[in-house]
């Protein structure tokens, strides 16, 4: 695994090397950073059931948890060039990642589950929108439909046949046996009645 080894100076690697003779994880965790994938294992083995209950006691949910511990092994084998044993046991630095980790995970599933809401709340506006428009046209069209009858039975049947049957004037003069200039003076008497029977009732 390539995590910039060759960047780092020698210097740095003996100053880590000179780590906390006492505790074999920072031992382990220098070895790590030099690239010994042994010393990493048993590092991985000696903490990451500590890190495991960390999470879960941050995150709540074990498979989550288990998700988060991979992530901070991970970083840990990344980023072990940058422990300094004279700043703290490794122990200590291990957790500290995984803490990090494991609170970032309860932020992005906590603004997911935000994001979720509004988008349900956004929902089920739009769905009362809906049946909130449904509802107006419904009710103009029983409006309508009353004031229709109200008409005189000249007036009607060229509206209906005109609006709802979709006839031309010509077509429903011949279909009305009556001559267009008539059918014409008639739909404009009923609409007249009309939109004053629908101004009324509003």
């Amino acid at each position: 695994m390539d995590r910039g080894a060759g960047a780092r100076r020698e210097g740095d690697r003996q100053g880590r090397r000179g780590g906390s003779a006492d505790d074999p994880l920072d031992q382990l965790l220098v070895r790590a950073a030099d690239g010994d994938e042994e010393a990493f294992a048993e590092l991985y083995d000696a903490l990451a059931h500590t890190v495991l209950g960390l999470a879960c006691r941050v995150v709540g949910d074990k498979a989550q948890a288990e998700e988060v511990t991979q992530d901070v092994m991970v970083e840990v084998w990344r980023t072990a060039d940058r422990f300094q044993p004279a700043r703290g046991a490794a122990r200590n630095w291990v957790l500290t990642l995984a803490h990090r980790r494991a609170v970032d995970r309860v932020r992005s599933v906590t603004a997911g589950r935000v994001r979720e809401l509004r988008a349900a709340v956004m929902e089920q506006e739009r769905s009362f929108d809906t049946v909130a428009e449904e509802v107006e046209v419904r009710e103009e069209q029983r409006a309508v439909f009353r004031c229709l009858t109200q008409l005189a039975r000249e007036l009607r049947l060229p509206l209906v046949l005109a609006y709802y049957e979709g006839l031309t004037y010509a077509e429903v003069a011949e279909a009305l046996s009556t001559p267009a200039g008539t059918i014409k003076s008639r739909m404009r008497q009923g609409l007249r009645r009309l939109h004053d029977c629908l101004e009324a009732g509003s």
